[in-house]
């Protein structure tokens, strides 16, 4: 008796399913993070008293404005650099991503809540600083520039997670906050985002292309009317660029040492 195969072709997992596991990681990286008041705290506040301060009560002329675009960039380094590079140091030493690898979970699950975690922190950091430039700073800003500054935020989160994900992957635990402000805070100044790179040396206005954080400032700067250099497709290319180059370099230390 000749029997006959049939192929049958796998039931399809409804959306929900597929979707089940990143966002029970992403309530998870939320409840983790929430629960750490000294990384929450000054990711939130920092920005803007810097803003208040800088840009409001020493601020002269368009100051306010100015410092209204670079400080939100400046606002999504910090949780994309430290909850990537300090807390994956920290995973890889404490075993937990060898922990989530035995477990039924995507692989990129826990790096996407966490970049999704970045980007949440950048936006809200954004529509705070609005907020103050607008009570405080007297800026005025149309609704599409105020969504184009939220963007931009966002936005910074992918390159800037990149590097964070890079520097996690490669560094010990111990090592990791040092590297991270020895990258933090020279990028900041280095591109221009506490003061214009007008008032400084011309050399750093020669160097500053090499920055990521200098093409999100000009993003920004752009979207509220402000002189920026470069064109849109140049920043948007060289943030990619870095996003991709960052991501890959990291993912491959992450598959060899975990």
């Amino acid at each position: 008796m000749n029997i006959q195969r049939v192929a049958v072709d796998p039931p399809r997992r409804p959306l929900a399913r597929l979707l089940a596991p990143y966002i029970a990681e992403l309530k998870a990286e939320l409840r983790r993070t929430w629960r750490t008041p000294a990384f929450v705290l000054p990711c939130l506040l920092f920005p803007v008293l810097f803003y208040a301060m800088f840009g409001v009560m020493l601020g002269r002329g368009q100051a306010s404005r100015y410092l209204l675009a670079t400080y939100c960039v400046f606002g999504a380094m910090g949780p994309a650099l430290f909850g990537f590079g300090v807390q994956l140091a920290m995973d890889r030493a404490g075993g937990l991503l060898t922990l989530k690898r035995a477990l039924p979970v995507p692989p990129l699950a826990p790096l996407l809540a966490r970049l999704l975690m970045a980007v949440i922190f950048a936006v809200v950091v954004a529509i705070l600083l609005i907020a103050a430039a607008r009570t405080m700073g007297g800026v005025s800003l149309a609704p599409l520039q105020m969504a184009g500054l939220v963007a931009v935020a966002a936005l910074v989160a992918l390159p800037l997670g990149a590097i964070g994900l890079l520097i996690g992957s490669h560094v010990e635990s111990d090592a990791a906050p040092a590297l991270v402000n020895l990258v933090y805070l020279p990028l900041a100044l280095l591109s221009g985002l506490w003061v214009p790179l007008s008032m400084l040396p011309g050399v750093f206005s020669t160097l500053a292309p090499l920055w990521p954080t200098w093409h999100a400032a000009q993003l920004a700067l752009r979207v509220i009317g402000q002189p920026a250099g470069g064109s849109v497709l140049m920043h948007g290319m060289v943030l990619g660029a870095v996003t991709v180059v960052g991501a890959l370099l990291a993912a491959r230390r992450l598959r060899r040492v975990g």
